[in-house]
C-alpha cells in the first residue's frame, strides 16, 4: 500500500489497482484439513495437502479477482515460501513470471532502487509436482523446488495474464542495520513498485 501511495503523492500517470488478499488465520473446528479439497474464485479446485501452504490460496483468489477485473500487467508480491529463503538467502528475492519481457521489466526498476531481484526458472516440469488425483491441482509440491512449486501454483491462477510473483520471504526482514536499512521490516518491493511505475510512465 506505500507503493501505491507513493505513486499517488509522485503524481505518476499511470493506473494502479492494489488488491490485498486479507484474512484471519487462527486454529478452530471449521480450520482446513489435510484432504480437504476447497474451491479458488475462479471455480478451480485446490487439494489442501500441506495447512501450513495456507497463504497460496488467499493469494490465489486475489489473482483470479485481478483477472476477473481485467487487470494487466500483474505484480504480486509475498513473503510466500521458507524454501525461497534457504535458496536465496537474505539478500535477494525471488522472481517468477509467465512473461519474460514484463520479468525483464520489473527486474530493471530493483536494479535501479537498489532490491535485488533474481529470475527463478519456471519449467512446465514442476508442474508435476502440484498434480492432484482428486482436485485440479494440490496446494503444495513438497520439498523440492518448493518456492517454484508454489509460483507455479499461483501461475494457475494468472493464466494467460502477464504476471510476476516476488517472493520475499528472505528479505522482508533484517535482523541488523545493513545500509539504508533499519534492524526489522524492510519494506523490499516498495522501492521497485515506484520505480517500475516511473518506468511505465517513461515508456
Amino acid at each position: 500500500m506505500n507503493a501505491v501511495a507513493a505513486v499517488a503523492r509522485l503524481k505518476l500517470k499511470v493506473n494502479v489497482t492494489a488488491i490485498v488478499p486479507a484474512t484471519e488465520n487462527m486454529p478452530g473446528g471449521r480450520a482446513q484439513r489435510p484432504g480437504d479439497i476447497v474451491k479458488a474464485m475462479n471455480g478451480k479446485t485446490i487439494e489442501v495437502v500441506n495447512t501450513d501452504a495456507e497463504g497460496r490460496l488467499v493469494l490465489a483468489d486475489a489473482i483470479c479477482y485481478a483477472v476477473k477485473d481485467g487487470l494487466s500487467p500483474l505484480v504480486d508480491i509475498a513473503t510466500l515460501t521458507g524454501a525461497c529463503h534457504v535458496a536465496l538467502g537474505d539478500f535477494c528475492s525471488g522472481l517468477f513470471s509467465n512473461d519474460e519481457s514484463w520479468q525483464n521489466n520489473i527486474r530493471e526498476a530493483g536494479d535501479i532502487s537498489g532490491e535485488r531481484l533474481w529470475p527463478m526458472p519456471m519449467f512446465d516440469d514442476y508442474s508435476e509436482q502440484i498434480k492432484s488425483a482428486v482436485a485440479d491441482i494440490k496446494n503444495s509440491g513438497g520439498r523440492w523446488g518448493g518456492a517454484i512449486t508454489a509460483a507455479k501454483f499461483l501461475a494457475e491462477f494468472a493464466g494467460k495474464t502477464s504476471w510476476v510473483h516476488i517472493d520475499i520471504a528472505g528479505t522482508a526482514q533484517t535482523d541488523k542495520e545493513r545500509g539504508y536499512l533499519v534492524k526489522g521490516a524492510t519494506g523490499v518491493g516498495v522501492r521497485t513498485l515506484i520505480n517500475l511505475a516511473r518506468s511505465l510512465v517513461n515508456k
